[in-house]
């Protein structure tokens, strides 16, 4: 039976897939222009989003590893932890349906906090002339700053040991893998549905009602 946090883990990432088009959609596009050999395009995109979901799941298991250690040492700090992951499922829910930037400020902290030490490694994997290359620039692509990320990860705190923080974040990433291949293999048909108005509405309220339930659940558990 599919762990029902794994497929929340996956629903989230392709109902942000919008997101992701937007935000990426120009990073997609030129590193299909900075394959030297063409031929090569097909295989080089798969690698970019091997290299993303390894990024994702390494973040992932260092976020719940570290959470795990604090979170058994205190009742509180799991509560709270659970009302940041709900809250955050309710903000995603807003930016998918493009309600409100609610993300655009973690996206802030992360090019101040991560991003501009971790773009000063794209000289090692430039040119893009190997398929080892374009693995790491895949991983380095996967710090990019990004608030759908982030919040994903506020989930991923909760999921209790580094390995299940792992396993949800590389569900997060295969949710965003057919928006994401399809831009880099030029198939547009998914990238249109995805940003499709009521295909947002519908993903969007999905995950900010599923926020609501979680914080209900939270708020209940720290009353007991």
């Amino acid at each position: 039976m599919i762990d029902p946090l794994l497929l929340s883990a996956f629903f989230m990432g392709l109902a942000g897939s919008g997101h992701c088009v937007a935000m990426c959609g120009g990073v997609a596009s030129s590193l299909q222009l900075a394959v030297k050999n063409k031929q090569d395009a097909r295989s080089y995109t798969l690698l970019y989003n091997l290299g993303r979901l390894l990024s994702y799941s390494l973040a992932g298991a260092l976020v719940a590893g570290i959470s795990a250690t604090f979170a058994s040492q205190s009742i509180l700090i799991s509560q709270i932890l659970a009302f940041i992951s709900a809250f955050f499922m309710i903000l995603v829910g807003l930016y998918v349906m493009r309600v409100m930037a609610t993300l655009n400020w973690l996206e802030s902290i992360g090019k101040i906090a991560i991003w501009q030490f971790v773009v000063k490694l794209n000289r090692y994997v430039m040119p893009l002339d190997s398929k080892l290359k374009a693995l790491g620039y895949g991983a380095l692509w996967g710090w990019l700053p990004c608030g759908l990320v982030y919040s994903a990860l506020t989930w991923a705190i909760t999921t209790g040991t580094a390995a299940k923080g792992a396993a949800f974040m590389a569900c997060f990433a295969l949710g965003t893998a057919p928006a994401m291949l399809a831009l880099g293999l030029t198939t547009q048909s998914i990238t249109k549905w995805l940003n499709n108005q009521v295909v947002r509405l519908i993903m969007g309220n999905f995950l900010v009602f599923y926020g609501l339930y979680l914080l209900t659940i939270a708020v209940r558990n720290s009353l007991h």
